[in-house]
Order: C-alpha cells, then sequence, then structure tokens
C-alpha cells in the first residue's frame, strides 16, 4: 500500500460524501467516494486506499458487513477503517470495533474532529509506520517491516491497530500497561478518556492469537501485560481459559483508564 494511495469515503448520503471530499482535499489528501456497500469492497480492491471512512448505514451491504468482508481478504485485511453511524449507542461501536474498525465516529460530526481521527488512524498504519526488524517472543513473531505475525510458524492476519497494540506490549514484556497508556501509544487518544476500545481490542486479539494468545496477560484492575512464559493450558482447559479472559476483561473495563 503506497503513500499516495486514496482515502476511500463511503456514505449513501450525497450531502456528507461532498463534506468529506471537500474537507480532506483542503488538507492536500487524495480522496474517491462511493455510496454503497458493493461499491465500497469493489473500489478498496481496485485502490487500496490509505484509509477507508465507512458509513454503517448503506445500501446493498451493511457497514459492518462490508468491514468483515474486507478484514477477511488478504489484500484489504490491513486497511485502516473509520466507521461512521448515526447511531451513537454502546453497543454500536462494540460491534464496529469486533469487526475490525479501527475508530468510530458518531453523527454529527465535527470537520476538525474527523480530520484529527484521519491523521491519527493513518500515523499508526503500516503504510506509514514501517519499522524494520523481528521481534520473536514466546510463541509469536513480529516481522516489524511487513506487519506480519506467526504463532508458532502459522500466520496470523491482524489489523494495523491489532498490530500495533500487539507490538506495544511485546516490545516490553513484564511490563504492565494500563488502559490509559495504550490509549495513548496505541490510539493517540487522551488517557482520561472513557471508552472500551483497549479491552474490545484485546479480546479480538486473544481470539486471532489462538495458541499464543496465553501470552497477552490481564492484570485486574489495572491493564495488560505480555508475558513471554505464561503458563500455557493443557488443551481441556482453554476453553475455561478464553471465557475467564473475557470476563476479566469485561469487568475490568467497566472502568477504563489507568
Amino acid at each position: 500500500m503506497e503513500k499516495g494511495n486514496p482515502i476511500l469515503v463511503v456514505d449513501d448520503e450525497e450531502d456528507i460524501r461532498n463534506l468529506l471530499l471537500y474537507q480532506l482535499r483542503r488538507e492536500g489528501l487524495p480522496v474517491r467516494a462511493v455510496g454503497t456497500g458493493p461499491e465500497a469492497i469493489e473500489a478498496a480492491k481496485k485502490y487500496l486506499p490509505s484509509l477507508i471512512i465507512l458509513d454503517l448505514m448503506l445500501p446493498g451491504l451493511s457497514g459492518t458487513e462490508v468491514c468483515r468482508r474486507l478484514r477477511g481478504d488478504p489484500a484489504t485485511a490491513e486497511i485502516p477503517i473509520i466507521m461512521l453511524s448515526a447511531r451513537g449507542e454502546e453497543i454500536d461501536r462494540v460491534v464496529g470495533f469486533e469487526v475490525g474498525a479501527d475508530d468510530y465516529v458518531t453523527k454529527p460530526f465535527s470537520a476538525r474532529e474527523l480530520l484529527l481521527r484521519v491523521r491519527a488512524v493513518m500515523r499508526r498504519s503500516p503504510a506509514v509506520e514501517e519499522r524494520p526488524g523481528v521481534l520473536e517472543r514466546g510463541r509469536v513473531r513480529m516481522e516489524e517491516s511487513s506487519h506480519r505475525v506467526w504463532v508458532e510458524e502459522e500466520e496470523v492476519a491482524l489489523t494495523a491497530t491489532e498490530f500495533k497494540l500487539l507490538l506495544t506490549l511485546a516490545r516490553k514484556p513484564g511490563r504492565v500497561y494500563a488502559r490509559g497508556q495504550l490509549l495513548q501509544e496505541v490510539w493517540d487518544m487522551p488517557p482520561d478518556l472513557q471508552t472500551r476500545t483497549v479491552d474490545t481490542h484485546v479480546k479480538r486479539l486473544r481470539e486471532k492469537l489462538l495458541s499464543g494468545a496465553a501470552h497477552v496477560e490481564t492484570v485486574r484492575g489495572v491493564g495488560y501485560r505480555y508475558n513471554v512464559s505464561p503458563r500455557l493450558p493443557a488443551e481441556g482447559e482453554q476453553r475455561a481459559v478464553d471465557e475467564g479472559a473475557e470476563e476479566g476483561a469485561d469487568r475490568d473495563g467497566e472502568n477504563p483508564g489507568p
């Protein structure tokens, strides 16, 4: 994915499309726009955009389904996605993050806020941030230059945000990161922001890491750490461990932040 690739705006409301086109072009950013779900998938594969601004409610295919399909295709899996929605309920935001969105903005929004979100997401995308080297931590191996991850020699597909979260934890194994610290380092968000973004992404990261999930540990009431040598569960114990991790993230997430 090249830095010059356009931002793709996907919204069925012409007024919003035109507003975003105007604001992004004013910032000197290349941009294209479509109005339906099927068009979004076609454009994403054709242009490999540097970022997608994706409306939740779309004709033909919902925004969540578009996001799910893009994340399932290796060619588009790492494209950063900001989801837009007129629905601001927590469940909608959680669903957006669970299908792979990197950020979530509620309508109506200010152009300045959205541009800040765009800049923050693009800063942590593979197209912008590439650091050479290979990092091996227990069962997990990370290739920083290509943003690729292997667990016991099996490659797993992570989004740009998931990769940065894993890399942040794995760079300093044993260090406990409070949610507020992770919000700052991974999402460029204020550390006191009341959000369950961190917990939702950790849950999804663990699911993708399979047998490497045990390396990402919950420190109750504080945050998370990377343990290079955790007690790896036997096959019969794995379900109980997964359920316990999910329960811990839910309980700790009731009071996010450091």
